[in-house]
């Protein structure tokens, strides 16, 4: 019988991840590689590990580098990567930058000297230092979620999902709105969905304006002031977890929704339809940007090229957060 990573993890009772760093002597707790050291050798998967590893000469391996994990973006996006990779007999490591750059490149660092085949980065933002490490690397690197052309990238496409939204508050004949959004610098999210937004006003968007936060919600509840002295028929947010942070502030400070203002956001977030009233959205494939991207690291590490079209899913929601004038 094939014996696999899971099975070891099962009968050490650890996780995959855990037997994957054993196996390529990572760090694992004394009491966990005893644990996973007795599987082992029971089933004398280590001498077939190796001699598979030996043979192709890849480790079955991928680093994932995300920004947060807290965040429904993250949660869905690496579902996609772990059922893609699963399914080829892939692991993966996942680190967390908590939207330190560097660190970011630091992690890119650790895992190529760890002996993944490829890796994975859902950045924010890249800069000249993620080229200049990258170019140097042997294995392929993939960027989702961002755009460079000198590097290997898969996105949404941000201006679409802003230009849908654009046109829905548009003919909802909305006018004097407030778009609360992220840094440019994050030229998908900060930039692109913005410039979108604008876009389906054609020149008609002199009452638009703008407001920057950042992705955490606490932020968000704390602009949502700023916001209200514009005072919007419509609240438009770069994600729906600023939307949600701008919502408790309404309804702490007694605004009603959709009566006195409006409100909407980008991603489709589950949490959107718990909440009162449910919120207007684009929702966005972000499983299925998942499996792309876990599919895309395996063509590139069989020396294959990227597809040149992505159709990630994009779909607009229309409930009762956003009224008609």
């Amino acid at each position: 019988m094939k014996v696999t990573i899971k099975d070891i993890a099962e009968m050490a009772g650890v996780s995959k991840s855990t037997v994957s760093r054993y196996l390529n002597e990572g760090y694992v707790s004394e009491e966990n590689r005893e644990k996973i050291s007795e599987a082992i050798e029971k089933t004398g998967y280590k001498t077939n590990f190796f001699a598979k590893r030996l043979k192709s000469k890849r480790s079955h391996l991928i680093g994932v580098i995300v920004p947060r994990l807290d965040s429904f973006t993250a949660t869905k996006t690496l579902k996609g990567i772990s059922e893609q990779l699963e399914r080829v007999d892939y692991e993966m490591f996942i680190s967390i930058t908590n939207l330190n750059i560097d660190r970011e490149i630091e992690y890119i660092k650790k895992f190529y000297l760890q002996g993944v085949d490829g890796i994975i980065v859902s950045s924010s933002i890249i800069t000249e230092k993620h080229y200049e490490i990258v170019k140097g690397l042997p294995i392929p690197v993939l960027f989702v979620g961002q755009e460079d052309d000198r590097l290997n990238c898969i996105s949404i496409d941000d201006r679409l999902a802003g230009y849908l939204l654009g046109e829905y508050i548009r003919n909802q004949g909305h006018r004097d709105i407030v778009y609360l959004g992220v840094n440019e610098k994050d030229k998908a999210v900060g930039f692109e969905r913005k410039s979108g937004f604008m876009e389906a006003f054609n020149e008609d968007y002199h009452n638009i304006n703008f407001v920057e936060t950042d992705f955490f919600f606490q932020n968000a509840y704390k602009k949502a002031e700023k916001v209200m002295e514009y005072n919007p028929s419509a609240i438009v947010c770069a994600t729906d977890n600023i939307a949600i942070g701008v919502i408790r502030y309404l309804s702490e400070n007694d605004y009603k929704i959709p009566e006195e203002v409006s409100i909407a956001g980008f991603g489709g977030y589950d949490i959107g339809t718990a909440i009162h009233p449910p919120l207007t959205t684009v929702a966005i494939d972000y499983r299925g940007l998942g499996k792309k991207a876990a599919k895309s690291i395996l063509n590139l590490i069989d020396d294959e090229k990227l597809e040149e079209e992505y159709n990630i899913g994009l779909k607009l929601i229309k409930r009762e957060s956003v009224r008609e004038l």
